[in-house]
């Protein structure tokens, strides 16, 4: 049955795309009069179900109008990642497992067509001479494409799908990803504008809990995005300003990195600046404008604990090409981030913050970590999930001067 509905899907996409004009753009209006036409003048002759015949004329449009199979998936909440490797081999995460999709495109041209597409969304260029490239969707959602003859598989799609109502800390406490008392201690540090850090692993949900810890920032405030791929959803902030970097055209010119946008971004009156992702040498002038007036600024880095964030920022420095001594970068990062959250994706799938930690002055050849919050695991349920809470340590705030500067109680 599969085999006969792609034959019918094939046959009735060859005749609309003779019976468009493909020299203008046609109204969604008719292309679905089109494709109604043409699946009942098909349904004369054969019997098609009612069910086969509204997944019939959804798959036609996609493919005419929107991202043809992809479109299917992205349309799908449970659906968090998707992974193409190729025309043929379609994997999914759904529901926290890893699974194949049975679908499967046309062909390889279909496909590097789709990639192009979602590339030109964003005004980015993707094709045999640029074969990679790092871009988004419109809803924020994460994409990465490479193509042949980098990919050998033919061209590779991987897409981290965005909520449509981004989480927010409440959610996240109900998911058992952070606790009240740890909800509520970084509700006062933003208050109280500290420079705070989110760190973790590739997918344990950095950029998420971002979004969720920026509803914190009181709405009269001024405040700067600076991202790769505009990603980050703020919701609350009213004076928002979102910066997005940009790759350098065929010509190797014009581009616009996350260093240029945080030196023009200070020009710009911020109240706070958030950078979507510290990876290279921006982390200098992160640093730098946290060390220069412009507290409760906010950052992710990808690290495997807060204390391994300090080395990787110490690289991310050392990075810029700036020649430092490393007392000075660790004296920079020591003064510069007030509290790191580290966040991690478990063995059940499940994500939550295993560490809040503060960020000492620098002494004796290292920065000094004050271990605020810690995730004690106590077990697994029947279903193989973790049993565990996020607990405060018996270590108390050193920087209370800033909560106090700002009228707030930790008590």
């Amino acid at each position: 049955m599969v085999g006969n509905i792609d034959e019918v899907f094939s046959k009735i996409k060859r005749e609309i795309y003779n019976e468009l004009d493909m020299t203008s753009e046609p109204s969604e209006e008719s292309i679905f009069a089109i494709i109604d036409q043409k699946i009942m003048d098909y349904s004369m002759n054969h019997r098609l179900p009612l069910q086969v015949k509204e997944n019939l004329k959804m798959r036609l449009f996609n493919a005419i109008r929107k991202l043809d199979l992809l479109q299917e998936l992205l349309d799908d909440e449970q659906i968090t990642e998707i992974m193409i490797n190729g025309p043929d081999d379609i994997f999914i995460e759904k529901n926290g497992q890893l699974k194949r999709y049975e679908g499967k495109f046309e062909n390889e041209m279909k496909l590097e067509d789709i990639a192009q597409k979602i590339a030109a969304m964003a005004n980015r260029i993707v094709n045999e001479s640029s074969p990679i490239v790092d871009t988004r969707l419109a809803d924020g959602s994460r994409v990465n494409i490479v193509l042949p003859p980098v990919a050998l598989n033919g061209p590779t799609i991987t897409i981290r799908k965005f909520y449509k109502t981004p989480l927010s800390i409440e959610k996240l406490i109900a998911y058992n990803s952070i606790t009240k008392e740890a909800a509520l201690f970084l509700k006062k540090a933003v208050n109280a504008r500290l420079n705070i850090f989110i760190s973790g692993g590739t997918g344990s949900g950095k950029t998420t809990f971002l979004n969720a810890l920026s509803n914190f920032i009181p709405e009269d405030e001024r405040v700067i995005t600076i991202e790769d791929s505009a990603e980050l959803q703020l919701q609350r902030v009213d004076n928002l300003v979102r910066l997005e970097s940009r790759n350098a055209n065929v010509e190797g010119k014009n581009e616009i990195t996350i260093r240029d946008l945080i030196k023009s971004s200070l020009r710009m009156r911020p109240d706070r600046i958030v950078v979507g992702e510290c990876r290279g040498g921006e982390a200098l002038d992160m640093l730098t404008s946290m060390n220069t007036g412009h507290d409760g600024s906010l950052s992710t880095g990808h690290s495997n604990s807060s204390e391994d964030m300090l080395s990787r920022l110490e690289t991310m420095v050392l990075m810029s090409g700036i020649k430092m001594p490393l007392e000075a970068i660790k004296q920079q990062i020591g003064s510069a981030i007030d509290l790191i959250v580290h966040l991690k994706r478990m063995r059940d799938k499940s994500r939550k913050v295993v560490e809040i930690t503060e960020v000492l002055r620098y002494e004796n050849g290292e920065i000094k970590l004050n271990p605020l919050f810690e995730f004690v695991e106590e077990g697994e349920d029947e279903h193989g999930k973790i049993i565990g809470h996020l607990k405060r340590t018996d270590r108390e705030v050193s920087c209370k001067e800033k909560f106090q500067i700002a009228g707030i109680r930790l008590e």
